[in-house]
């Protein structure tokens, strides 16, 4: 660090205290300083003293070094690399001018490099867009973790048996609060301005954990798993995150937040536990809900996971999707078809089950190539506990292999080879039913035939027919 010139922090300090999940006023009553003295050092109108610095690092346990590298260096180094962009090329850009640009105004910098991120991702997306003439994953971050996921089967028995190990230890501590406070960490339910926009927020200051006080039971005992997850198994998630190269750091961070979510799950709804009673109760979700204190949607995604040799259950797929048929979800436990795309078959039930929420609705699907399923589904929503806030619903289903669906409380007593099963398609551009009237897009590769003089029902008449 260069004493000899003011440090000037305002971006990093900004940063820093959001990561916190501190306003102003608690950051400046932490520090002994007034919220406008914060605002000025955040804005770069006061540089951090030397004793400010100090205090900072002890207050949030922190290295000084960390907090008092040259942000100016950085950022003017990183502006001159994006500036040697041939869009630039034709401007004179002097590098004392990007040093004082990076030096007095680090606001705006942070602004461009962001901007030119994000510029040469899309250029990046596009091109593989074109090269591959449609839809690629490979620079989506979402898509990456569920191809991770995917590849797993949605099964990490390194979890399972970890997360058995500390639910066993947390029952016998009474539960997590006495558990987490027999760690030096409380637990606090606080109303949802206290932590800034967000959930769950981990106070490392004052080693305790903040929890909305609006969620929902199940939804506060998941969030309160979760920050065990992330804290006591954090060697365990990193072991698996080792064994994978990712394409970005944002699909690392993302498949950490899933394998998480996965042993809060498993913390929640230990293994061994979950899956007898599953079996015993034919996989009845609103009866595995109550017994476990779980939403129905988080013990739709924990069936997806019974693979374990030996213990295995039925092998389930899941989909997530909203009013207006975008799919935020997709778990597979058994490699179906819908598994990476599709799940837009308008003739499934899935996507009425909005009409009558908090119903089961059940269905047969019979696919084109003979595959048949047995799928349950349920309009499920969040938010909307307190006033203001908007309600999102989603309709979720498990889905099945036919043969195993007599295992099912919802298809006990029926034989799956004598029902009449709904014929579907994984999604209309690759669905071959020409007569199918709900159609949306004509099938890839098939001549489509007008004829003006005769209208069939179905939306499209093809060639070959």
């Amino acid at each position: 660090m260069n004493v000899s010139r003011p440090l000037y922090l305002g971006p990093r300090l900004r940063r820093l205290r959001r990561e916190l999940g501190l306003t102003q006023q608690v950051m400046a009553d932490d520090l002994g300083v007034s919220p406008s003295y914060v605002a000025l050092l955040e804005r770069n109108q006061r540089p951090l003293t030397a004793e400010l610095l100090l205090r900072l690092a002890k207050t949030y346990r922190l290295e000084v070094s960390d907090l008092a590298g040259e942000d100016a260096e950085d950022y003017a180094q990183r502006l001159t690399a994006i500036l040697r962009d041939p869009l630039f090329a034709d401007i004179d850009l002097p590098a004392l001018e990007v040093a004082d640009l990076a030096t007095s105004s680090p606001g705006v910098t942070e602004a461009l490099l962001r901007l030119h991120g994000a510029y040469a991702r899309e250029q990046l997306a596009l091109a593989a867009l074109r090269e591959n003439g449609g839809d690629d994953e490979a620079s989506d971050p979402v898509g990456e973790v569920r191809r991770f996921i995917a590849a797993n089967r949605n099964f990490f028995p390194t979890l399972d048996a970890r997360a058995e190990e500390l639910a066993a230890e947390i029952a016998e501590a009474g539960g997590a609060q006495d558990w987490l406070k027999a760690k030096g960490v409380r637990l606090r339910f606080v109303p949802p301005h206290v932590l800034v926009d967000a959930v769950r927020r981990f106070d490392r200051h004052n080693q305790q954990v903040l929890i909305a006080d609006n969620l929902p039971g199940p939804s506060r005992k998941f969030q309160v798993a979760q920050h065990i997850a992330y804290t006591s198994m954090r060697e365990d998630i990193a072991a698996l995150l080792r064994r994978e190269q990712f394409a970005s750091k944002t699909a690392e961070v993302l498949t950490r937040r899933a394998l998480a979510g996965y042993a809060a799950a498993a913390l929640r709804m230990p293994y061994d536990r979950f899956a007898r009673a599953a079996s015993e109760r034919a996989y009845d979700v609103d009866a595995l809900s109550g017994l476990f204190g779980a939403s129905f949607e988080q013990v739709a995604h924990r069936l997806t996971t019974l693979h374990r040799p030996g213990a295995e259950g039925v092998p389930f797929f899941f989909i997530r999707v909203d009013p207006a048929g975008n799919v935020s979800k997709r778990m597979d436990g058994a490699g179906f078809p819908f598994a990476a795309h599709g799940g837009g078959c308008p003739l499934w039930n899935l996507h009425s089950a909005f009409r009558l929420p908090g119903q089961i609705h059940t269905q047969w699907l019979d696919l084109p190539d003979g595959q048949r399923f047995f799928t349950i589904a349920r309009a499920v929503s969040t938010g909307g506990t307190r006033w203001g806030e908007p309600q999102v619903q989603h309709a979720v289903a498990l889905a099945c292999a036919a043969e195993h669906a007599p295992a099912l409380v919802y298809a006990q007593g029926i034989e799956p080879a004598k029902v009449k099963a709904t014929p579907i398609g994984v999604t209309c551009r690759i669905c071959p039913r020409a007569q199918c009237t709900a159609r949306a897009a004509p099938p890839i590769g098939r001549e489509i035939m007008v004829d003006d003089q005769r209208r069939a029902p179905a939306p499209y008449v093809f060639a070959d027919d």
